[in-house]
């Protein structure tokens, strides 16, 4: 029987761990929990059975990862809560998904309402659970073990790529939030994993990532790409995400470590832009390149990408965890697509007000 090893020394506390808020869901289930003095581990290391049904709390769960994940852990007969405030319902209808599936997810869903910020009532009512797994998108929580998803934009900009789970990080980084909160966890007595995914897409993104290009697609409009558009990026699938979350349970290979997700191939900022009409049925774009420098857009920001090579190697997740993604870029994308653009419910409602300058700019140069 496959066994997690739970790195403590005395019985879980529901202590908080303080960084950036996150919005994830959670579940409930039942576990075993047995002392092993034996193999060559820390003493009075803690296992917890990876085979019995799992009491499981998703921090928030309400969007995008959170929506896929607590479905794949339902199927695997987990049962699952959500800890939200309750501003929003705690189950959603996926794109395409019948009535009949989305009722029997709806009755296995238990909701816990609070704030997370609340530490009295966090404690009081979160110690009652005795909640085995925790995950957590964005930031701070407790759990016998704890899955938090953190981010591939903690790594120190390099000439050399792809990253690596092992490579330098910046605690500069807009993501620094995420990295504290990994290097916290590496202080507490708990058994964690993190996972840092690249650029995230698919169903239900409430980030302007593939949404971006479908909007100037769908108005028939150029995209503009900054510089020479041969930048290299990287995407992973959020089903493919959620994935490697659910792979993290039951495998001791997965403590207290770190592992990059994303897709399997890189792709250059004009091939994603090409990607993304193929994958939306558009004729081949025009791509109109430009120098940021020349431009002032304020807070505006003009492009969804950093402007530089950005992608990590998935080899150490594909290795450790059995994990491996199932949409190459243009079927992830057409799955996006359809379910989510193609239906007419953009996210976001279109704004070309930095499109425009670039392209007012450019006719006045060719004049």
């Amino acid at each position: 029987m496959a066994k997690m090893m739970m790195l403590q020394h005395h019985q879980p506390s529901f202590s908080l761990l303080t960084s950036s808020l996150s919005d994830f869901n959670g579940a409930k289930l039942h576990l075993q929990v047995q002392y092993k003095r034996k193999v060559h581990q820390p003493k009075g290391a803690l296992y917890v059975s990876a085979s019995t049904e799992k009491k499981i709390l998703i921090m928030g769960g309400t969007r995008f990862i959170g929506v896929f994940l607590s479905r794949l852990l339902v199927k695997e007969g987990h049962q699952v809560t959500l800890f939200t405030r309750g501003k929003s319902p705690i189950a959603k209808q996926l794109p395409g998904e019948s009535d009949q599936d989305f009722a029997d997810f709806s009755s296995k869903i238990h909701h816990l309402k609070g704030d997370r910020k609340d530490y009295d009532f966090v404690k009081s009512s979160l110690s009652a659970e005795g909640f085995d797994v925790v995950y957590d998108i964005n930031g701070n929580i407790w759990s016998l073990w704890y899955i938090y998803c953190s981010s591939a934009g903690v790594y120190l900009k390099s000439d050399i790529l792809p990253h690596c789970e092992e490579d330098a990080v910046d605690p500069k980084s807009r993501h620094k939030g995420k990295l504290e909160t990994e290097s916290l966890l590496q202080t507490k007595g708990v058994n964690w994993t993190s996972i840092r995914p690249v650029y995230i897409y698919g169903p239900l993104n409430y980030n302007p990532v593939e949404e971006w290009f479908f909007h100037r697609l769908k108005a028939g409009r150029p995209i503009p790409v900054p510089n020479s558009g041969i930048q290299i990026s990287q995407l992973g699938h959020v089903k493919d995400l959620a994935t490697a979350f659910l792979n993290v349970l039951g495998n001791e290979k997965a403590s207290r470590e770190i592992f990059n997700i994303s897709g399997d191939k890189y792709v250059t900022f004009d091939g994603l832009a090409k990607a993304c009409a193929k994958a939306g049925g558009f004729p081949e774009p025009e791509i109109v390149h430009y120098n940021p420098k020349e431009f002032d857009f304020g807070k505006k920001k003009a492009f969804p990408f950093r402007d530089q090579h950005f992608f990590a190697s998935v080899e150490k997740a594909k290795r450790v965890l059995g994990w491996k993604p199932e949409f190459d870029l243009v079927e992830g994308l057409t799955d996006s697509y359809n379910l989510d653009f193609g239906r007419g419910t953009f996210r976001k409602e279109a704004d070309f007000t930095t499109d425009d300058m670039i392209l007012s700019k450019k006719l006045v140069l060719q004049s």
